[in-house]
């Protein structure tokens, strides 16, 4: 996996090449002093993994991310504060590690990393009548595709509810969507896909599926309204 190290802190970014250094198959191809140098490094050479820094000066790591417009890379976050958690996993960041990152911590988020790689590799596409697995405390659980409820994004995890139980997985909600029956599946939020034939009843911009209340946000009403079966 090729990496590249984005801190504006020359002896932060000597601490993560030691640490790239002793993981087996991650190549660092590039060091970065500001998110700009990254942003024009990215674009001339893409990369698997960006080890990147939030605040620096001019552009930030956060905004680095979000003016990305190629594929992006994998992004693991690296930074001395916690207060941009919450924001940083809003935009499916891999992990998120405050510094001084230890070994342990950053092995195990680099795992996270080659997970998401080995998932986004997986080229399964639902029909109509299939079922799904999904990972439960390291054991492989079939869930059948019409058993779903909806499902609710929580920053790199997508939490999947059905009637008995939920799962999580670590995924986006995008990439779960792409592999979900169009034809069952609506997208009403961008926190949100739920089953169409699960919807009790719709009021007010909100969906109720059982107890479960679901938003619908705007730019999603009028996609929804079409699908429904109106009479």
């Amino acid at each position: 996996m090729k990496c590249l190290i984005v801190d504006d802190n020359k002896m932060a970014r000597m601490a993560m090449k030691q640490l790239v250094s002793q993981v087996k198959d991650l190549e660092l191809v590039k060091e970065c002093e500001d998110a700009m140098e990254a942003y024009h490094a990215i674009n001339e050479k893409p990369v698997d993994l960006l080890l990147l820094d939030i605040e620096m000066p001019g552009m930030t790591g956060l905004e680095l991310i979000k003016n990305l417009r190629n594929k992006k890379p994998l992004i693991i976050f690296t930074t001395a504060k916690k207060d941009y958690a919450v924001e940083a996993f809003e935009l499916n960041v891999v992990d998120y590690l405050v510094k001084p990152v230890s070994p342990a911590r950053f092995l195990q988020a680099i795992e996270r990393a080659n997970e998401t790689v080995a998932s986004d590799k997986q080229e399964v596409k639902l029909n109509e009548q299939e079922f799904v697995f999904v990972k439960d405390n390291g054991v492989l659980k079939r869930i059948n595709v019409d058993d779903i409820l909806f499902m609710e994004a929580m920053g790199d995890y997508v939490k999947v509810h059905t009637a008995a139980k939920f799962h999580v997985l670590h995924a986006t909600l995008k990439s779960i969507e792409e592999k979900l029956p169009a034809s069952k599946f609506i997208r009403v939020h961008r926190s949100y896909i739920v089953s169409l034939k699960k919807i009790d009843f719709i009021q007010e911009g909100i969906i109720t599926i059982g107890k479960s209340t679901i938003p619908v946000a705007d730019t999603y009403r009028t996609v929804l309204t079409k699908r429904l079966n109106l009479l």
